[in-house]
């Protein structure tokens, strides 16, 4: 294009500025003619179906992008999930056979046997043993055996718990349906141990309590005769020496459930808050010291432990333990969870403030946690043996 000549321009401008009244159409073609681009000779005809053809495809190509790419990304993620899936499917596997196989060989070389010196013989070279054991238990459902399957896995923790030498055991079971038959539990229980150790008064008695339940226990029986010894003469001081009568074993059975947790709580900031307002109690008395003793109090036997003005005491089997203790229901030595992970379910929080926690994992169960797993006493044992040798921090 050829550059404008500044005569042009004067015209064009001055045509401009009186609004084109300077100029005609045809003076205004003629002027902007030599600067117009020379006109194309014999143009071809445009095909309005090839464009339209054309511009189809490129529809659809862009619409295929649009459906393929959403499509391979759905696969690959698929495929990425399907190959996690598969690689922990086999972990877990594996995982559960491997712990199959060693329970199946613990079974075997340690059984009880009902026998409670085949279960001593097996803790008596532990370090310590527990003085408070609890368990977390779930409720079994009608396939597995329902009630009367968890009321005889409690039976058998106790016998085995009382031949280890272990004074209390508190079960935890979230719906507290044990709390609705403890008659039913006490008499399978006793029957138990029974069976472990002879009867009465050879096998200990049981006390069955829970938080804001009254306490049972079996009927008290004479204590074991002692031997019959030679007379003898008289001692140093004048007076003959009477034989010492064995004391019989004492074991107690406490049952806790969802309600002695956060429910307890509850009531006592209520009872608490109404208190206050009553001006019975002043806000300043409400310390984290009173707290801890009236939540603790929930699972105390301070109500239960006095029997005919003597103190309740305890006579273990262990050769390890103190043959007269005072039972304490404080916070548990030990807490063993028979389920596939560890899971507390709503157990009161500062009874396991200081706890070791085992639990006896996924051998007998689901790792989804749908079943739980088996109470066997190759799993009791070694929560047992954990609990000895572990390194108690306490939170250095």
């Amino acid at each position: 294009m050829a550059p404008f000549r500044e005569k042009d321009v004067l015209t064009y401008r001055k045509d401009v500025a009186e609004k084109g009244r300077n100029l005609s159409a045809a003076q205004r073609e003629k002027l902007l003619q030599p600067y117009l681009p020379e006109p194309i000779q014999n143009p071809q005809p445009i095909d309005q179906n090839t464009s339209a053809s054309s511009s189809n495809q490129r529809s659809r190509s862009t619409r295929h992008r649009r459906r393929v790419r959403p499509f391979i990304k759905t696969k690959l993620h698929f495929l990425v999930f399907f190959l996690i899936q598969l690689f922990f499917g086999i972990y877990i596997r594996l995982r559960q056979i491997y712990h199959a196989t060693i329970d199946r060989l613990l079974a075997i070389r340690h059984y009880h046997h009902r026998t409670p010196e085949y279960i001593q013989r097996d803790v008596k070279n532990l370090d310590r043993i527990p003085e408070h054991l609890s368990v977390i238990l779930k409720f079994k459902t009608e396939q597995d055996g329902g009630l009367e399957a968890l009321m005889d896995e409690v039976a058998e923790l106790c016998a085995w718990s009382a031949s280890a030498g272990i004074p209390l055991l508190s079960i935890y079971e979230k719906s507290g349906i044990l709390k609705a038959y403890m008659p039913a539990l006490q008499e399978l229980v006793t029957l138990k141990l029974r069976s472990y150790f002879g009867p009465a008064p050879a096998a200990p008695s049981l006390r069955v309590f829970a938080p804001n339940h009254p306490s049972m226990m079996t009927p008290s029986h004479s204590p074991v005769p002692s031997p019959q010894l030679p007379p003898s003469g008289p001692s140093s001081n004048g007076s003959k020496s009477t034989p010492s009568k064995p004391t019989r074993q004492q074991f107690n059975l406490l049952i806790l459930s969802a309600s002695d947790g956060r429910d307890t709580i509850v009531d006592l900031t209520r009872t608490l808050a109404e208190m206050a307002q009553a001006r019975k109690i002043s806000p300043k008395d409400i310390t984290p010291n009173l707290i801890n003793t009236e939540i603790s109090a929930t699972t105390s036997l301070a109500e239960s432990q006095l029997q005919n003005g003597h103190p309740v005491t305890t006579t273990s089997l262990s050769p390890t333990a103190s043959r007269n203790k005072q039972v304490d229901a404080g916070e548990p030595d030990l807490v063993i969870i028979f389920g596939p992970y560890v899971k507390l379910d709503g157990y009161p929080p500062w009874q396991v403030r200081l706890s070791e926690i085992f639990c006896v994992g996924d051998s007998g169960g689901d790792v989804s946690g749908s079943s739980s797993t088996r109470v066997e006493y190759q799993g009791f044992l070694r929560g047992l043996w954990r609990y000895a040798g572990a390194e108690m921090r306490f939170g250095r």
